[in-house]
């Protein structure tokens, strides 16, 4: 079941314009790191691929949260998970690992993530 129909499964946190970009974010990140050498996909794509999994699945248990305090500490969670990509993505560049396109790319992410993260915690 390679692309499953899940129309009728949504839960909330899934209509969100953020959690939709974080997981393209995710996708991006991961075929990024399957072209890397082996010792740096084990290590700093590891990384990276937790944080940018981080970023999603904390907005969706923040989404399930009774309280706003507590949705917004972890949509928090979320937006430090972003700011924790930026490091290994500045690392892979600097050591010619992914393209200056694949880095301005995968910031803008960030960026625009963040953005999104930064307003639905004070909205919340």
């Amino acid at each position: 079941m390679k692309n499953p129909d899940y129309k009728d499964y949504v839960f909330d946190f899934e209509k969100l314009d953020v959690y939709k970009l974080s997981l393209d974010f995710v996708h991006k990140v991961i075929s990024i790191i399957k072209k890397l050498p082996s010792e740096l996909r084990f290590t700093i794509g590891g990384n990276l691929i937790r944080a940018s999994m981080s970023i999603p699945n904390n907005i969706a248990e923040g989404s399930g949260k009774r309280s706003k305090k507590e949705k917004a500490r972890f949509y928090g969670y979320s937006l430090n998970s972003v700011r924790e990509c930026i490091p290994s993505i500045s690392v892979l560049f600097g050591e010619k690992e992914i393209s200056k396109a694949e880095m301005r790319d995968l910031r803008s992410d960030c960026v625009r993530i963040g953005s999104m993260l930064a307003r639905l915690i004070q909205s919340t």
